[in-house]
């Protein structure tokens, strides 16, 4: 259970850097994810969920 939040801790920290040092790119961001298709936001979704699944597991010897 820490280590689940202490990652939610750490995304909380990289996303309010990133609003915090870049807002203006953030917006730029913000305002591509709302043209996006519904498809390619899950396919997105799901390839970094995957990702990170796998960059864990990979960390973590399985």
């Amino acid at each position: 259970m820490m280590d689940l939040l202490t990652a939610l801790g750490l995304m909380f920290v990289l996303e309010g850097a990133m609003y915090a040092l870049f807002p203006e790119g953030m917006k730029g961001v913000s305002a591509r994810v709302l043209e996006m298709e519904t498809g390619t936001m899950r396919l997105m979704g799901l390839v970094f969920a995957v990702f990170g699944f796998l960059m864990i597991a990979v960390l973590r010897g399985f």
